[in-house]
């Protein structure tokens, strides 16, 4: 698609304050794109005037009518699904066959769910002699990351719309195209002036404006958890509500009775995919000391054939930072057995699939989020070491668990400080939370969970 040279505003595109813009680069071959506004507090503050102007009126439209514009919109997302995926092959370097699949695919089966659960959800219920209201929180600051640029986005913009909120809505500045596309699908599905707006800028510039402006009711962020830290330390001043879907580092735990071979090749692809800029990657696989040798070998095997099939990292910058966590993993004393910091690309920001062995609980590799296709194998002696392992970070995010039996994966998986945990393999459900524990976040996205973290409560009592 061809970049838009404004910001959407009130229904409209229309030109931004300044002058200054953001280069839009493809991470497969360095070359710049396109060019979006880097919108400053100006225009974020202009954003928000216009989404508290329409709240009241979307805010009372019938949660029907509010359905029936997500579904067009669903609609017009699944009409433009291959439009979705070249841009954001272009834009974040996905390979095309995960653009489709994934990119385009899930943000698609998402929008539709809100669309069923705004026809659905009881906005009203009766408790004793009272009845309560689930009403619209108000203005919603979005700020979304760049890793999965529109499934991202929709996880916030739909249950909100579907709530009666208005949306400010603040991209990542490295794929800021699909969400451009995106404010282009709300315009032709009908949804009103207003209702969504679109500032594309800088997170310390527009982000921070967006998540500290006053006229906003709540703001929800994903991103690392040192920037959530500081959403929720200017939210949290205004006294504002704010939902934090931020960093992981999730284990993978298989236990002795487990389909070894099958465990570890599916928890090598997840690393894998998206280049391992994935949040709820597994990016800590845990092996009893018995089968330990043997899920290296497998492993080192497994990555080696994702070689050439994952994309590039998004950026230089981030490229630089996974080549310094390997580095570091080697200086700590874990053992390389796939990948590195080499690559025999001439351009793009590629980092090669990596997997290191005799890594221990302390290792940095080991307790921080490294963001890319790197894979940390720790051996464990017992269960219940396992399980120190597993809850042994700040975060808490996702895992998984296999087992012969899945009572006894279930049982292994009640006990972790995880919020999203698959069974044997268990698949994506765009309708279950997603959020994490301790450092992980605040709140819950996707099904009705989701579209709750944008309700409030009233009750009248009778």
């Amino acid at each position: 698609m061809k970049a838009h040279d404004g910001i959407y505003l009130d229904g409209a595109w229309r030109p931004a304050v300044g002058q200054d813009v953001i280069e839009v680069v493809n991470p497969a071959d360095e070359q710049v794109i396109g060019r979006v506004p880097a919108a400053g507090p100006e225009d974020v503050d202009a954003a928000v005037r216009a989404a508290r102007t329409a709240l009241p009126a979307w805010a009372a439209t019938a949660p029907a009518e509010r359905a029936a514009r997500l579904s067009a919109l669903r609609d017009v997302l699944a009409a433009r699904k291959d439009e979705i995926a070249e841009t954001v092959t272009a834009e974040l370097g996905s390979p095309p066959p995960f653009s489709q699949a994934v990119h385009a695919a899930v943000p698609i089966a998402v929008a539709g769910s809100y669309a069923e659960l705004a026809a659905t959800h009881s906005f009203e219920e009766k408790v004793g002699n009272s009845t309560v209201y689930h009403e619209p929180v108000g203005v919603v600051g979005a700020i979304t990351p760049w890793n999965y640029p529109l499934h991202q986005i929709v996880a916030k913009a739909a249950p909100a719309l579907a709530a009666g909120c208005t949306v400010v809505l603040k991209p990542a500045e490295d794929t800021p195209l699909v969400a451009q596309l995106f404010a282009e699908a709300v315009h032709e599905a009908g949804v009103p002036a207003g209702v969504l707006n679109l500032v594309t800028g800088l997170g310390p510039v527009a982000g921070q404006a967006l998540a500290g402006h006053p006229g906003v009711d709540l703001v929800s962020f994903t991103g690392s958890t040192a920037v959530g830290r500081v959403i929720a330390a200017t939210a949290g001043a205004a006294i504002k509500k704010v939902a934090l879907e931020l960093g992981g580092k999730s284990a993978n735990v298989i236990l002795p009775s487990a389909d070894l071979a099958r465990a570890v090749n599916v928890g090598v692809a997840n690393v894998m995919s998206n280049s391992g800029q994935t949040c709820s990657a597994w990016t800590r696989m845990l092996v009893h000391r018995d089968r330990y040798d043997e899920a290296v070998e497998l492993a080192a095997t497994a990555a080696a054939k994702y070689g050439d099939r994952i994309g590039p990292l998004v950026s230089a910058k981030q490229q630089a930072r996974v080549r310094g966590y390997i580095d570091q993993g080697v200086a700590e004393g874990a053992r390389l057995v796939a990948g590195g910091t080499g690559t025999h690309r001439e351009r793009g920001w590629f980092v090669s699939p990596t997997v290191f062995a005799d890594v221990t609980p302390g290792m940095t590799i080991a307790q921080e989020e490294i963001f890319g296709p790197v894979l940390s194998i720790l051996r464990y002696e017992d269960e219940e070491d396992a399980l120190r392992i597993a809850n042994g970070t700040v975060y808490g995010l996702a895992g998984a668990v296999w087992a012969g039996e899945e009572a006894e994966a279930v049982a292994f998986a009640r006990r972790m400080d995880t919020g999203q945990v698959d069974i044997n393999g268990g698949r994506f459900n765009p309708l279950a939370p997603f959020g994490g524990y301790k450092q992980s976040g605040v709140g819950r996205e996707l099904g009705a969970h989701g579209l709750t973290e944008y309700l409030q409560t009233k009750s009248l009592q009778f």
